[in-house]
């Protein structure tokens, strides 16, 4: 039998495995290297996260500039670095950003890349995004571009329409602060410059030394006047200027900070670890829209998993994501847990699928949290849950779904308290009753994640933990994820959709493509339920 999508499917017990899992490139794994290990286990996380007989304080706390863990002492030196020497081509540059960057300069401004960019191509690692500064003031960049607009009312920038694409362009004129005494490398050098002046000042707005780089494209330069170079070399996320002056400043840094260790595997500094954890709480004064994107910027570029271990870690989850800051609590996960469990998995498969440029869609994400919470509330047949995959991505079809999912030999991870044993099921019909019930499990579980008192009632059973009723996924993908699943809820399949065949297309990922979507979803659960090395060790077994 031949299924659109999937490929050829062989009766041979040995040969099985669901063709539509095996067509993808994987993004190479990362490592998450472990952040400060000093930080005590708060208390309600203590004794199965009740209160403990006595009432103890917390033994870690921020440090003072006068004591251990302030790094404020004395500035570092100042690096002017060759590009070609540190490995960086123009051809690392995308298109956009070029042309950008060309048209500046050819204007007679000065023009630099500037922040994590610089610092990613440094690394060899692919960005995210370019972010060019220059001289030019942002209504001169507005005049030279056909097709630009001034941004944001706080920090404002210019958004540069090119090739379909958007370069944003900051300004000298407006990013430059003067130092003050909270600032830790504020002592301007008796030696330099008026363009080295310029460059150091804006350098000291940015929010860590390793965004603190700046690239001449043109001269081939690289300037490094916080210690960026050097931290780079020691995997450290630190602040420009004192932690929790700079998060007191700034809040959103905290995520920011979670999300630059996570997907570069660094450690946070000292002062940076016990400043993100004692100032955690203050996340919940920012918008949600803006959390929404920091929260995308973690689990939807590549490195989810490591984002939601130092979320965990630094107690961030129990206020952003209550809901699975009780799951990890209920299996017993300490805050420098080594381990995984299901939820983890998920979304290191997700990740072998993601990368900075190649990201996927929100509801995606969202969808397998809520998918997760289903199964944590009831587990289920890992048969079931491999048809109700099977059925999403063939846009319903219930009964091709069974027959494939009925022909898999290889074993499921016994390790997910989510999934249970293996049943025996003598009917089709049982089989697809119970794969129409998750579905309006996984329903009802996505409308608890966007319900304020579902969500404030989900640390409960803990009373000293932080209480939070953030809820910061909006209705548009809300209605994303139901749109998703709903064609297994009413067990038709619908004959207006084409179920995805080859490779992953990234751009209609992104986009939130609703054949995309659901076909890395089910790959993803698949793989989790089914890993691809229990069917090779089931293969290489002696028959």
């Amino acid at each position: 039998m031949a299924v659109a999508g999937f490929g050829a499917v062989s009766r041979a017990p040995s040969s099985f495995r669901a063709p539509l899992f095996l067509s993808f490139r994987r993004a190479p794994c990362r490592s998450l290297a472990t952040a400060l290990d000093t930080l005590a286990e708060p208390d309600w996380l203590a004794n199965d996260g009740h209160p403990p007989p006595t009432s103890a304080q917390s033994s870690s706390r921020p440090p003072s500039p006068n004591e251990r863990g302030w790094e404020g002492v004395k500035g570092p030196e100042w690096r002017k670095m060759s590009s070609k020497e540190l490995g960086i081509k123009t051809s690392m540059i995308r298109k956009p950003t070029r042309s950008v960057l060309n048209t500046l300069r050819k204007k007679g401004y000065e023009v630099y890349l500037v922040g994590g960019c610089v610092r990613d191509l440094i690394m060899k690692r692919t960005p995210k995004d370019f972010d060019i500064i220059t001289s030019a003031e942002l209504k001169e960049v507005q005049k030279t571009f056909s097709r630009c607009n001034i941004v944001g009312k706080r920090f404002p920038i210019c958004h540069v329409y090119c090739n379909n694409s958007i370069v944003e362009v900051s300004s000298f004129s407006t990013l430059g602060r003067k130092p003050n005494n909270d600032l830790t490398y504020s002592s301007r050098r008796p030696d330099c410059d008026e363009q080295d002046y310029i460059r150091w000042r804006n350098c000291l707005g940015r929010d860590f030394t390793i965004n603190g780089l700046m690239f001449n494209p043109f001269s081939n330069f690289v300037y490094d006047y916080l210690g960026g170079m050097e931290d780079l070399k020691k995997a450290k996320v630190r602040t420009v200027n004192r932690a929790h002056t700079s998060f007191q400043e700034d809040c959103a840094r905290i995520l920011r900070a979670i999300r630059i260790a996570a997907r570069l595997g660094f450690r946070f500094s000292k002062e940076t670890a016990y400043s993100v954890r004692d100032l955690a709480s203050s996340v919940l004064t920012l918008d949600k829209g803006r959390i929404l994107m920091e929260m995308n910027y973690m689990l939807a570029y590549g490195s989810a998993e490591a984002s939601l271990r130092l979320l965990w870690r630094f107690g961030l989850l129990e206020l952003l994501l209550p809901i699975q800051a009780a799951y990890f609590v209920s299996q017993g996960f300490r805050r420098r847990d080594k381990r995984s469990n299901m939820l983890l998995t998920l979304f290191s498969n997700l990740d072998k699928l993601l990368a900075p440029d190649r990201p996927c869609h929100k509801s995606l994400w969202v969808g397998l949290l809520a998918f997760h919470q289903a199964l944590v509330r009831q587990p289920r047949d890992p048969l079931v849950v491999a048809i109700f995959t099977l059925a999403l991505h063939n846009g319903g079809d219930l009964p091709e779904a069974v027959e494939i999912a009925r022909a898999i030999t290889y074993p499921n991870d016994a390790n997910f308290p989510e999934l249970l044993q293996l049943q025996r099921w003598d009917t089709d019909h049982e089989l697809v009753k119970e794969v129409v019930d998750l579905s309006s499990a996984v329903n009802a579980a996505l409308s608890s994640m966007t319900d304020e008192y579902f969500v404030s009632k989900a640390m409960a059973g803990y009373p000293r933990a932080p209480c939070s009723d953030m809820v910061f996924i909006p209705l548009q993908v809300y209605l994303m994820v139901c749109r998703m699943f709903e064609c297994v809820g009413h067990g038709d399949k619908d004959s207006r959709f084409i179920p995805k065949r080859g490779k992953i297309n990234y751009h209609v990922l992104a986009q939130g493509g609703l054949a995309e979507v659901r076909h890395v979803f089910a790959r993803v659960v698949f793989d989790t339920v089914y890993p691809p090395n229990l069917e090779n060790q089931n293969c290489e077994s002696p028959a």
